[in-house]
């Protein structure tokens, strides 16, 4: 492993935590009952409250402190209520939902989580257009009402099958946590109000120390769960979350020597090769699939390369077409991942819903018609000359003296090995190919630049909707205009807006809905509206030196993915298992 002098202070940070003498305030706990995490810490100090915009994410250690109606366990496929006892449908055609909460949920300073909660949680997201679900609420809520204290129904406006699990229950990086009325009522500008250390919540961590090096935070002995028989006192008494700093994913030979060393726990998911040589180096690391490659377990977030499909050439879905079919997937298979077959061909992961989407009849006749997984450079050749490209003397694609940018905006942390063997395979293909491991490569996503956006679909668990919906027309930015994260495509099709618009209210076990989301893939294909690559795999290391229980293959724990840092991750810490007693 290489070493580099500027992150021994970060690390140092580490043992500095755990000495009380030199933490100030900070309580003794010893490292048995302490999980140290790495990751980057990017957020505005101080920054708790939910509703902050911008500054909040649940991402940086602020998911240990709030709570849903209910969670998804992914890997158990099982709902798992929380603040709710229920959550059901009242109403046989999904217009209407009734929620009973569970009556021993507290908050932090010893005021009972009600539904008065709940009812100003749903009424800020009808409201207020800065949150992040306002979008959903305004298009299926009518209202929300408290019948008593724990008793919530909503109306919808139109058929909302989905709303339970799109919106209500938390999962890898959806959903919503429940916010305290008796707090963000009294504030004047909900979306101002940081929060801060001291920010009143429910669940079972609370910060008490943060700084630009680490995020600091100590179990609640109070927290209402482990009354309420949800769930035992947690093993872990202190998070520490180191910062690692930069960009997401740098430096993480670094990082997986603290892992080997057992000085941090676990980390952000790591390429193949780091850690390969983790497993190999202390045999008390462990990874969901231990240490049988690929190392890890399947992620929401399949990776493609997006275009702006409003600028040219990328306007052009014959461009687009001939990119894809640069892209020998096969290749990747054997070259990154030892022949599993991880390249993709869909928007969605193939979780058991969407693998029998995928494998259903409708779907694999249109995967036959458009063969979006080919690989032909032949038939790329002919769709650039039939788009008035010509080859130039560098045997790249050109039209009126410029070539096709086919630089890749992506992430070196996570996208180290991907992105290089692309390239080649561009260039091959006749396009001009770089990479971009910068600090403007994610605002290029968000302002539409000439090239490739290596990128995620953090959507669809169940059914395709979730990803289909990404393309809406909806959700087009106009040239010159930023693009939301995981719309980067901005693309706009009336034809494919009807779909999504009659899928949106039909069950999805519903044949008709089926066969929507079909003919919907079935464009997503036909105009090539993102170049699908990869299925994402987490191969996240686990050190099981001073904590057992981690989420495996195996070993399911809670049934979630084993992610710290997603919406369950909550769940994850609290059920790990201290191994010194």
């Amino acid at each position: 492993m290489k070493r580099n002098f500027r992150f021994v202070i970060v690390f140092a940070l580490i043992a500095l935590v755990l000495a009380p003498t030199l933490a100030g305030a900070l309580t003794d706990v010893p490292r048995n009952r302490t999980l140290v995490l790495g990751w980057s810490i990017a957020s505005p100090i101080g920054v708790t409250n939910p509703w902050a915009v911008p500054g909040y994410t649940h991402q940086e250690g602020n998911v240990f402190m709030w709570e849903p109606l209910s969670y998804f366990a992914i890997f158990a496929d099982k709902e798992i209520p929380w603040l709710a006892q229920s959550m059901k449908y009242s109403k046989n055609d999904f217009t209407e939902l009734t929620i009973k909460m569970n009556k021993m949920a507290m908050w932090s300073d010893g005021v009972p989580v009600t539904s008065k909660d709940v009812v100003f949680t749903f009424q800020g997201q009808m409201q207020n257009d800065k949150l992040p679900y306002h979008g959903q609420f305004d298009q299926f809520v009518k209202d929300v009402k408290a019948t008593d204290a724990q008793t919530v129904v909503v109306t919808f406006k139109q058929p909302a099958p989905r709303f339970i699990f799109e919106v209500l229950m938390l999962k890898f990086d959806t959903g919503i946590p429940i916010v305290p009325a008796h707090v963000l009522a009294d504030q004047a500008d909900v979306n101002a109000f940081p929060g801060g250390n001291d920010m009143v919540h429910s669940g079972p961590y609370t910060i008490i120390s943060w700084d630009k090096n680490q995020k600091i935070l100590d179990l609640r002995n109070d927290w209402w769960a482990v009354k309420a028989g949800l769930i035992k006192m947690p093993d872990v008494k202190r998070i520490v979350m180191v910062n690692l700093g930069g960009q997401i994913g740098q430096n993480m030979d670094l990082v997986a020597q603290r892992i080997v060393n057992s000085e941090m726990d676990s980390a952000l998911d790591m390429r193949s090769s780091i850690i390969s040589s983790i497993l190999k180096q202390n045999p008390k690391v462990t990874s969901h699939a231990g240490n049988q490659s690929p190392y890890g377990y399947l992620d929401w977030w399949p990776n493609s390369l997006w275009v702006n499909t409003q600028l040219a050439p990328y306007s052009d879905p014959r461009v687009r077409r001939a990119m894809s079919v640069s892209i020998n997937r096969e290749q990747i298979n054997q070259v990154l991942y030892e022949g599993a077959k991880i390249a993709s061909i869909y928007p969605f992961p193939l979780y058991p819903g969407l693998q029998k989407f995928a494998n259903s009849p409708a779907v694999k006749a249109l995967e036959q018609k458009y063969q979006p997984g080919k690989f032909d450079l032949a038939e790329g050749a002919k769709l650039m000359k039939e788009a008035g490209f010509t080859l130039n003397k560098d045997k790249l694609w050109e039209k009126g003296g410029q070539t096709v940018s086919a630089v890749i905006n992506g992430f070196e942390g996570i996208h180290s090995d991907i992105a290089p063997v692309l390239v080649e395979m561009f260039r091959n293909g006749g396009f001009d190919a770089s990479v971009n491991f910068g600090n403007d490569a994610f605002q290029n996503m968000v302002d539409g630049k000439a090239g490739l956006y290596m990128w995620g679909h953090g959507a669809s668990l169940k059914d395709p909707y979730a990803a289909l919906e990404l393309f809406h027309g909806k959700f087009s930015a106009v040239l010159g205009t930023t693009a939301g994260s995981n719309r980067w495509s901005r693309y706009k099709n009336p034809e494919y807006d009807k779909l999504l618009d009659q899928m949106a209210p039909l069950a999805s076990d519903d044949p008709k809905f089926l066969a929507l989301a079909a003919q919907a893939l079935g464009i997503y294909w036909r105009d090539t509206i993102d170049i699908p690559v990869i299925q994402w795999l987490h191969r996240i290391p686990y050190n099981q030196t001073y904590w057992t229980n981690w989420p495996t293959k195996d070993n399911l724990a809670a049934g979630t993915n084993g992610a710290f840092w997603a919406q369950t991750g909550m769940l994850v810490v609290t059920n790990l298992k201290a191994v010194q007693k």
